[in-house]
């Protein structure tokens, strides 16, 4: 769903003032990295006091208000067409729907500090994925030491040596599904909606209405509504959905017009380190040596699954 706004090669050195604008897009490369590396936090708080469905609704309907002010101040319209529709709400779901409600039942048993770990390991899926299922993605040896490096970073993060002795396998299982679900929703729609003609925001915000009432549906079916109102959990939900999912699409879109999409994804990068400082300092999670050192492994391959032959962008 995202493409690449290019400028001109040759800028007068007239236009506006060039430094200014690269601090701009590094401040907001910053408030998206730190954003998304809290919201695992967030997500752990907000299961304190509500269901994970009930997280996920929260998120995506304030996420959902963030983009719909978005739109209407910029005047976009919904996209039109039955079979835009259709792909959308499958997007929804493996983009949204799945992966959030995922992470949020996953960390009712597992450190925030791990989940996102575990959402890191998405460029090794999308890399894995991608050799089957999109034909001009061709391995090379960089890329595939890359994903079995990887993948390896994961099993010293669940300390599989150990015999993952202590760790939740079902709360893992999930937010390692949710990672993949993220690499499968990617591909698919790379497959199926570019080149709609409709605007990047107009199709995320129909992607994040569609994927809110799926969690409206859902919810009820799975949940009771709460006797009572937490307010810190409450807010955290808030600023889950309005900062980590509605404003962070804005500030993702907007960086990969701006600096394109090879710089725009590093920030996948800064994430798991952010999560994992904020869980310890703040939510007193226990770390041991493999966790950090396991996550550093897990970055360092999704970065060589990155890398594409001479002459390919």
């Amino acid at each position: 769903m995202t493409t690449v706004t290019t400028t001109p090669a040759t800028v007068p050195d007239t236009t506006a003032p060039l430094p200014r604008r690269a601090l701009d897009w590094r401040l907001r490369f910053g408030a998206l990295s730190l954003i998304w590396g809290f919201s695992f936090l967030l997500i752990k708080v907000g299961t304190d006091g509500y269901a994970p469905f009930q997280v996920t609704f929260g998120r995506l309907l304030f996420g959902t208000a963030v983009l719909a002010a978005a739109m209407a101040v910029k005047r976009e319209r919904l996209p039109r067409g039955g079979r835009t529709w259709v792909h959308l709400t499958v997007a929804a779901f493996l983009l949204n729907a799945l992966p959030f409600s995922l992470f949020a039942y996953s960390e009712l048993t597992i450190p925030s500090t791990l989940a996102g770990i575990c959402n890191a390991t998405s460029p090794l899926w999308g890399m894995a994925l991608s050799l089957v299922a999109l034909s001009e993605d061709r391995p090379t040896r960089v890329r595939v030491a890359g994903l079995g490096l990887g993948f390896l970073g994961v099993l010293t993060v669940l300390g599989a040596w150990q015999g993952f002795s202590g760790l939740d396998a079902r709360g893992t299982a999930m937010a390692l599904l949710a990672s993949l679900c993220y690499a499968i929703g990617w591909i698919y729609v790379r497959r199926t909606l570019a080149g709609t003609g409709s605007s990047h925001l107009s199709l995320t915000g129909a992607q994040l209405l569609l994927a809110t009432v799926q969690l409206a549906v859902i919810t009820p079916l799975f949940t009771s509504m709460p006797t009572h109102f937490r307010l810190l959990p409450l807010l955290a939900i808030a600023a889950l959905g309005a900062l980590g999912t509605g404003l962070a699409v804005l500030l993702q879109y907007g960086l990969v017009a701006e600096v394109g999409p090879t710089t725009a994804q590093m920030v996948t990068y800064f994430i798991p380190v952010i999560a994992t400082a904020a869980g310890v300092a703040i939510l007193g999670e226990s770390l041991t040596w493999s966790t950090p050192v396991g996550a550093v492994i897990v970055l360092a391959g999704a970065g060589l699954t990155q890398v594409r032959a001479r002459g390919k962008r």
